[in-house]
């Protein structure tokens, strides 16, 4: 039964998701208020407000990301290489091919439409939207922390940094797509902006005495 209310639930998500994004085109993210888009969904406000809390969430919401269990998050994440298991999930992403719906979700539009990336650009034209980006992204890089210091290989401190450095490094890569007109592949984007943080894994990491200064 709780794979099912789960189902559900990721659907219902969607569902708003996408909704939203509609109104949002046709009218601006400003001009649009929760209960319409509840209505759109053919959901109640109050289920809106529950599952995202504000209009906000609902743009910045991973759907797939978020409700990712530690132990799903740990197999698509290499710790060895974050930045290739990034760009991997980026590209995964953006194939035309990568299967984001179910059976049940047949006859709801081209996959295009249903793209995660259609959420991007409200990322960088509405303040408030942006904001609530920088949040979630504080929220995935404390995600990511534990798994790259459970590798032994940089301190807690160190994996924090490279945590947020992945996030917030991410972010700037698709803000600089967004801004080149969103012509080329997101994640051509993200390859090329994470080589210098790649490159830290090729380097040898220093030992536990030389971590503190004196």
């Amino acid at each position: 039964m709780s794979g099912l209310r789960e189902r559900w639930r990721l659907k219902a998500m969607r569902a708003i998701q996408e909704r939203a994004l509609d109104l949002f085109d046709e009218r601006g993210f400003g001009a649009v208020t929760i209960e319409e888009i509840a209505a759109a969904a053919e959901v109640s406000p109050s289920s809106v407000y529950r599952i995202f809390g504000t209009k906000e969430g609902i743009v910045v919401t991973d759907v797939e990301f978020d409700s990712m269990s530690p132990e799903a998050l740990e197999s698509i994440l290499d710790p060895g290489d974050p930045v290739g298991s990034l760009l991997q999930a980026v590209r995964a992403y953006e194939s035309p091919s990568k299967g984001r719906s179910g059976p049940d979700d047949a006859g709801e539009g081209p996959q295009a439409e249903r793209s995660p990336w259609r959420r991007v650009r409200y990322f960088f034209a509405e303040p408030s939207v942006r904001m609530a980006v920088c949040a979630t992204l504080d929220r995935a890089g404390q995600r990511i922390a534990p798994l790259i210091a459970a590798t032994g290989e940089v301190n807690e401190t160190q994996a924090r940094v490279i945590a947020n450095a992945l996030a917030f490094g991410y972010f700037a890569a698709l803000e600089q797509w967004y801004l080149d007109g969103a012509n080329r592949p997101i994640a051509d984007y993200v390859e090329d902006g994470m080589r210098p943080l790649r490159s830290i894994w090729s380097a040898p990491h220093p030992s536990s005495e030389h971590e503190h200064p004196a």
